[in-house]
């Protein structure tokens, strides 16, 4: 087992709040703790936050990274959960973001005493299409041109991928921000996160979450469409599905005050 010290450094953890309930933020693909910053402000008056990076991600050990570790989502969700020992954490309340739901709800399943929520902002257990019950929104052909693209072109894939993302009601400062995001990352992190996000098919965990659920699903969404969160709603034990009234992938910075408001409703109970 890693020391404390070394989990820290290892995903440049950072604690803020002093709340009772404790809510483990972890962000998606090409993205690292930053991308919070829009919701920390509300949530941190009223809750203890730990935020991370991903190894490969933001200000993590890049000399932590392993392929094999990380060709699968089995690898984050070995940290998170290391993460939660070496802290202590119990009763925690995870927020992911894409990609970060389904290692959470893997975190969760795999040691499910430390937790008591998954929150799921624009969760997709699944990207890709499987005919006929299931629209993840891509053919898997489309997915592989968009790994070639990073193997051929590490800038262009980020100045394509940022503004799909982000959806039409992101500002220029936003879609330059994720795109230099992307570009920062390692180009071997990148690829192996993105084979491990865009091709793998989670949707037999669904029903085996434990814990209550909320799903945020963002009305318009090219990365995962409405049917997806529904799918998830359908197929995971105590979630609750709230379909937002924005457009976009990652609403936690482009609609910050709607997703906190959310958050804490659910944080607050009936």
């Amino acid at each position: 087992m890693l020391s404390k010290e070394k989990v820290i450094a290892r995903n440049n953890i950072h604690i803020t709040g002093s709340g009772p309930k404790t809510l483990l933020l972890a962000h998606g693909f090409g993205c690292d703790q930053e991308m919070w910053r829009f919701l920390t402000p509300d949530l941190e008056e009223r809750y203890t936050l730990v935020l991370l990076d991903y190894v490969g991600s933001g200000r993590s050990e890049l000399s932590a990274f392993s392929e094999s570790r990380y060709a699968g989502l089995e690898g984050y969700a070995r940290d998170v959960n290391e993460i939660c020992e070496a802290l202590d954490l119990r009763q925690v309340h995870f927020v992911g973001h894409s990609v970060s739901c389904t290692i959470g709800l893997l975190a969760a399943i795999a040691d499910p005493d430390r937790f008591a929520s998954l929150i799921m902002v624009c969760p997709s257990p699944c990207f890709l299409n499987v005919p006929p019950d299931y629209e993840g929104g891509f053919e898997r052909s489309d997915l592989q041109e968009l790994i070639d693209l990073m193997d051929r072109n590490h800038l262009g894939w980020a100045s394509f991928l940022a503004p799909l993302v982000l959806g039409g009601e992101s500002t220029e400062a936003l879609t330059g921000e994720l795109s230099g995001s992307f570009c920062s990352t390692d180009p071997l992190v990148a690829r192996t996160f993105a084979k491990a996000t865009f091709f793998s098919d989670y949707r037999d965990l669904l029903p085996q979450s434990k814990h209550p659920a909320l799903i945020l699903q963002s009305k318009v969404d090219a990365l995962a469409n409405e049917s997806v969160g529904h799918y998830v709603h359908k197929h995971m034990p105590e979630s609750t599905l709230r379909v937002l009234p924005t457009d976009g992938h990652c609403i936690h910075m482009t609609h910050p005050g709607i997703v906190g408001d959310e958050i804490i409703a659910f944080l607050s109970g009936p």
